[in-house]
This record gives structure tokens, C-alpha cells and sequence, in this order.
């Protein structure tokens, strides 16, 4: 653990300022969103002292402290060290049905944790329970974990517990929790073709390169015929890949280990997915992806009575693009300047006519939740369109690519062949 300081204002605008202790500066930052804080700056002072002890982790059975042995975290790590958005679906399923019951949270989450299979989620919620017994509240417990609650859950769930709407706020977090998934669902059903199709492709050409090629290689220098250009390339290409393979998969794994390095920065992350929103086809499904969980989210957390100000910056975290979230952070300093919604939307230029138009109307009515849970609906109806469009695009594309790649060995193995049989004749 180390300590840092921040300082950052809370829903009355007052400047708040303070020590904490956390693994990183994300924790500081989701902890602070539970409790309707918004950091504007977190440094850390200092760094804690490793354990002397390290093959074995402190972990929550049943509500006490218990050390976790080498073994454990082995099977855990074998288990699966991700909590997957079906458990995180069903989790806020039935804590909207428990909390809506009235059953105590510490009662609801330790019987839920007796349920999971994951044992890195079970820990989770085990550590969830332990905070909640000791007083804290269950925002600022499940802060604790933000790899796995997110800023927007954490929100939900502070509103939800200072309105006593608990409830409420899980079945938000259940419907968004859906959506995600299903925007997710149609993203990889647009892929997917394709991806098979350029791995297949790969494979074939892998093995065209390094068995059938030297067969004919050889037979072409045993007969002494004069080769063609196309042929000669092939055969050149095909003799590099068989000297030099160990060369070529260490320059792509350095080239692929480069490139997630770079990406992860946030100078990297943002130019890439700044670059992202450009790629042709592609680049207008991802941007309405992203604004369409904006809107959604933006939505929930206005719905949730958050204010606009927080609202920006829980939503920017959850649209899932760098580019947008800073453009979003943008919109949310001009809103703190005393500009309108509907003025920081049109500067973002991010957002069509159609949907300035709602937003505005939104504001003038007091209505910005109902309208942009609307323009979330345009979004999602755009996005199946354009991935429908984008599997129509694709599709030719391949087939022209795999049309120049048989034209192509065409060319290179037969017409030797067909050059010998001519001087034969």
C-alpha cells in the first residue's frame, strides 16, 4: 500500500483535500468518486514497505482475516483471475432482488460469495463483507476493487445508498451491465468472420511458403529453365522464411510487445484511439459505440440523481475510448465555467444535429436523462446497421484479397510449367 494526497471538490464545489492509503492512484480516485468526491489532483508521498513475508497474501474467509498459501493463489491463477461481465450481471441481478427484500448487505453479499465458483470473486466479495462490517459504506467497499466495480458502478451504488434507493441503483447496474454485453456480442459477431477468414488465409500461405513452394524450387533447378519474375520472388520469399523464421517471429513479438508497451501510456493510448475513430469502415462503429455508452450511461447517472459535473467524469471512464473520455473532460470543464450542455456539445463536435437537437431539448426541459436514454437508442440502432453494413463491405474485400493471392501463386508456379511444356512442344 502506499499513501497519496489529493485534493478535489465535492457536490457543494468546496475544495476537499487529504491523505489516503491505496495500491495505486486509480484506487484513490474510485474511492474518492464513493464518497462524491472528484479529484482534480492525486499525488502519491510515499511508498509501503514490502511484507517480509511474500509467498503467502492475506485474504477474507467468512468474514475474518486468513493467510492465503502459495498453493491457493496458484489454483486461483489456474481458475481465472478475471470476474467476466455474466457474473457481474448476475451479482447485480440478485442484489437488486436482496436489497429490494430488505436483507442486511453483509447477509446478502456473504451468501452470494457462498454461491460463486470464481474463487478470485468470492475473495472479492468476502473482502466486500469484512469492509462493510467495519463500518464503511458499500461504495467505499467496493472502491476497493476497481478492476473490477467500475467509477459508474460505484456512483450508482453512493446514490443508491444515500437516497435509499439501493434497489434502484442495482437494477441500473444490471440494465447497463446487459447492454454492455450485448454491444460487446455484436462487435465480435461482425469480427469474427473475418478474423477466420485472414487466419485461415495466414495458415495457407504459411504453408504454401514453406513446403510447396521448395518442392518446386527444386524441380525448377534440376531442369535449368528460365524462370519469371514472379516465380523468382516467390522463391525468394519462400528461402528468407526458411533461414530466417527465429528472425521474423522475434521481430513480430518484439513488434506486438512494442506496440501494448506503447499503448499502454496515456500518450500511446490516446493516439491510438484517437487513430481508431479514422480506420476506414471501422473507425464509425467504434466512435458510435463509444458516444452510444456515453449517452447511456449519462442517462443512468443523471436518472440516479448525480450531478452534471460528477456525471461527466464517472461517464467519461465507461465509454471505453481515451479520445472521447478527454473529450468529455473537456465538456465537464466548460459545464464547471457555467456553460450549457447543449453548448459543450456542440464545441466537442462530436454529436450530429439529430442529437444536439435532443440534448437541447433535454435541458430546456429538464428531461436530459429521458432524451439521452433516447439518443443511446439511436446510437445502438446505428451501430447494428453499421456492423451489418460492415460484414456486407468485408466480405468482397476478402474475396478480392484471396483472388490476388491464388492469381498470384498461379502465376509464379505455373508459368514455368507452362513456358517448359511450350519448349518441349
Amino acid at each position: 500500500m502506499a499513501k497519496f494526497e489529493y485534493s478535489g471538490r465535492n457536490q457543494a464545489g468546496a475544495l476537499v483535500t487529504g491523505t489516503l492509503e491505496a495500491m495505486t492512484p486509480e484506487d484513490v480516485a474510485s474511492i474518492l468518486f464513493g464518497e462524491s468526491v472528484t479529484p482534480i489532483d492525486i499525488k502519491e508521498l510515499r511508498k509501503a514497505k514490502k511484507s517480509p513475508d511474500s509467498k503467502t497474501s492475506p485474504t477474507l474467509r467468512g468474514g475474518t482475516a486468513e493467510k492465503v498459501s502459495l498453493v491457493d493463489n496458484i489454483n486461483s491463477w489456474l481458475a481465472g483471475r478475471k470476474v467476466t461481465i455474466d457474473e457481474l450481471i448476475i451479482f447485480s441481478r440478485q442484489m437488486y432482488s436482496l436489497t429490494k427484500a430488505g436483507l442486511p448487505l453483509d447477509r446478502a453479499i456473504s451468501g452470494l460469495a457462498a454461491s460463486i465458483s470464481n474463487p478470485v470473486f468470492k475473495r472479492i466479495l468476502l473482502d466486500v463483507v469484512a469492509s462493510l462490517e467495519g463500518g464503511t459504506a458499500l461504495a467505499t467497499s467496493l472502491g476497493r476493487h476497481p478492476k473490477v466495480f467500475s467509477n459508474l458502478v460505484l456512483s450508482l451504488v453512493h446514490v443508491g445508498e444515500n437516497t435509499g434507493r439501493l434497489d434502484a441503483a442495482f437494477k441500473e447496474i444490471n440494465k447497463y451491465l446487459a447492454l454492455e454485453k450485448q454491444t460487446r456480442k455484436q462487435v465480435k459477431s461482425a469480427t469474427r468472420y473475418p478474423i477466420f477468414v485472414m487466419s485461415a488465409l495466414a495458415a495457407a500461405l504459411a504453408v504454401i511458403t514453406v513446403f510447396v513452394i521448395p518442392v518446386f524450387s527444386s524441380v525448377f533447378d534440376r531442369l535449368g529453365a528460365d524462370l519469371p519474375w514472379q516465380t523468382v520472388a516467390l522463391i525468394r520469399t519462400s528461402d528468407f522464411v526458411i533461414n530466417y523464421w527465429p528472425l521474423l517471429i522475434g521481430s513480430v513479438a518484439v513488434s506486438f510487445l512494442a506496440f501494448k508497451s506503447y499503448v499502454g501510456t496515456q500518450p500511446g493510448r490516446y493516439n491510438w484511439d484517437r487513430r481508431k475513430l479514422k480506420i476506414p469502415l471501422a473507425g464509425n462503429v467504434l466512435e458510435r459505440v463509444a458516444l452510444g455508452r456515453f449517452a447511456r450511461t449519462f442517462s443512468m447517472v443523471m436518472r440516479a440523481g448525480v450531478p452534471v459535473v460528477q456525471g461527466l467524469t464517472v461517464v467519461a471512464g465507461a465509454v471505453g475510448n481515451e479520445y472521447v473520455k478527454r473529450t468529455i473532460f473537456r465538456m465537464r470543464e466548460n459545464v464547471e465555467r457555467g456553460e450549457s450542455l447543449y453548448r459543450t456539445a456542440v464545441n466537442s463536435d462530436m454529436f450530429s444535429p439529430i442529437v444536439l437537437q435532443m440534448i437541447a431539448v433535454g435541458e430546456e426541459t429538464g428531461t436530459v436523462d429521458e432524451l439521452m436514454e433516447e439518443v443511446a437508442d439511436f446510437y445502438d440502432a446505428e451501430v447494428e446497421y453499421d456492423l451489418k453494413q460492415l460484414s456486407d463491405a468485408i466480405e468482397p474485400i476478402l474475396i478480392v484479397m484471396i483472388a490476388g493471392l491464388v492469381l498470384i501463386l498461379a502465376l509464379g508456379v505455373f508459368l514455368p510449367i507452362w513456358d517448359l511444356n511450350t519448349q518441349i512442344r
